[in-house]
């Protein structure tokens, strides 16, 4: 396990490395308006100086080796249009927290909901009429065939100004952290795609399980059907799902781009989208840095919790790794 741990980490470090190398490449290949907040009032000569004095004008492979010895000292460098000179770590400090509140709130939701959704659907396969699955699986291709922008609006307006939304529940349309109610919608939007996910996932494994030779002999023994599907069905059915966890979590934790953008929240999403806007390369570079890291984080700890689950599973092999 030691051995497989050390080299998941090893691939996870050159895959972070490579991927630096190709973001940091590809943004100096943007136009350098990002780089300046009174670009088109500026002369080409302060344009150069300023170029200079940041060190764009430096070799590529220069710039790079500088990039990365400020990242090992924790420096993404500082905003340029967004908040003039300010560090980003600062501005990433403030944006964090509501990011990490509602994506907190939006997974326990999303587990609490969706993986007793894929269990009560994955039980009603084996009933005549089988209305749980059919209704669970109504919901989810609806989720997973729609566009996440058109049900993110839908729930936006169906919310906040429909009859129902607007003047009996008395939901907002924007975030505003201090009212209570404006947490529903962005919570509702984050949720229900991890919903529909977990829920299709458990289902398709708790079947796959159901049908196996073993769990036909535990039935043929007499074992009663809680106790298979508790102990044998989901607790097997569970252990796929698991290296996909770590994954959802970060990202929901860290917030949807487009949910925080739609309702305004103050957050990681919604700063990144506002960074593109406004063309503040510095800020996008560090943004797009975190959440690659990110990504190759959930994939690490997805592999390795997944080792922790199902001791059965060898990483000694070479089809024990991905």
């Amino acid at each position: 396990m030691a051995k497989y741990i050390s080299k998941r980490v090893l691939h996870s470090l050159i895959t972070m490395l490579i991927i630096i190398t190709i973001l940091f490449a590809l943004l100096r290949m943007m136009p350098v308006e990002g780089y300046f907040e009174n670009y088109d009032k500026m002369s080409s000569t302060q344009i150069q100086v300023k170029l200079q004095s940041l060190g764009l004008t430096d070799p590529l492979y220069k710039q790079l080796v500088r990039f990365y010895g400020q990242l090992l000292h924790g420096d993404l460098g500082v905003s340029n249009v967004y908040r003039k000179d300010v560090a980003i770590t600062e501005i990433i400090k403030e944006k964090i927290p509501i990011s990490i509140e509602l994506g907190l709130i939006a997974l326990v939701i999303s587990m609490a909901v969706g993986l007793p959704m894929g269990i009560l659907m994955a039980r009603s396969t084996r009933t005549k009429w089988k209305i749980g699955d059919k209704l669970g699986t109504v919901f989810i291709v609806l989720i997973e065939a729609m566009p996440a922008a058109v049900y993110h609006i839908l729930i936006q307006f169906a919310g906040s100004q429909t009859h129902i939304g607007r003047d009996i529940l008395g939901l907002p349309m924007l975030f505003d952290a201090a009212v209570l109610k404006s947490y529903i919608l962005p919570i509702i939007s984050l949720s229900i795609g991890n919903i529909a996910y977990y829920a299709m996932w458990l289902r398709r494994y708790m079947v796959d399980e159901a049908n196996k030779d073993y769990i036909r002999l535990a039935r043929a023994k007499g074992v009663p059907n809680g106790k298979i599907s508790s102990r044998h069905i989901f607790r097997n059915a569970f252990v796929p799902m698991v290296q996909y966890i770590p994954n959802s979590i970060l990202f929901t934790l860290m917030g949807s781009l487009y949910v925080e953008s739609l309702y305004s929240v103050p957050g990681m999403g919604g700063l990144l989208v506002t960074a593109i806007k406004r063309q503040d390369n510095t800020l996008v570079q560090a943004l797009v840095l975190i959440y690659a890291v990110i990504s190759i984080l959930g994939l690490l700890f997805g592999d390795i919790l997944m080792g922790i689950v199902d001791p059965r599973i060898s990483f000694s092999k070479k089809e024990g790794a991905r």
